[in-house]
């Protein structure tokens, strides 16, 4: 079980990444913005040690990677934003690992998956977050953060 606020003077939020996101600023630009992977992290970065978040980040094209973490960071987080990519239209495996994790979820999509092709319409792992941020690019990260500052009342 994660340690209690009370515990630790910061919050411990994990983003996880999956398939293709390495590529941000590579992978179709009009759809996902020019920002690169590694911008992306020290944007992240920067403005969760402004907000005294500690963050983690994992990035994998493989959804057992992805299961492995997830099953790794256990007892050792507060939250979890993730952007499962495509794994999202049906990975019923990161959905049960999520659901094993006791710390809420927001899943992050840069691109509105509601406003795209049919079969990204649906996600496979948003029954088990608190909530899905999509469409408002990488903002989405920086939403899923303050989120997590808003429900401690730190915001």
């Amino acid at each position: 079980m994660p340690k209690s606020y009370d515990e630790v003077s910061f919050m411990r939020i994990h983003i996880i990444n999956g398939p293709n996101l390495n590529l941000l600023g590579k992978r179709n630009p009009s759809q996902y913005g020019t920002l690169s992977y590694t911008g992306l992290i020290k944007d992240l970065e920067q403005y969760a040690q402004e907000k005294d978040i500690k963050v983690s980040f994992f990035q994998s094209n493989h959804e057992g990677e992805i299961v492995d973490n997830i099953h790794i960071h256990l007892d050792d987080i507060d939250g979890i934003i993730i952007n499962p990519g495509a794994l999202s239209h049906y990975s019923y495996s990161i959905r049960d690992a999520l659901e094993i994790v006791q710390v809420p979820i927001i899943e992050v999509h840069i691109s509105n998956i509601h406003a795209r092709e049919p079969f990204r319409n649906h996600s496979v792992i948003s029954p088990v977050c608190k909530g899905q941020i999509s469409g408002l690019g990488v903002k989405g990260y920086f939403l899923g953060l303050d989120y997590f500052l808003e429900k401690q009342g730190l915001s």
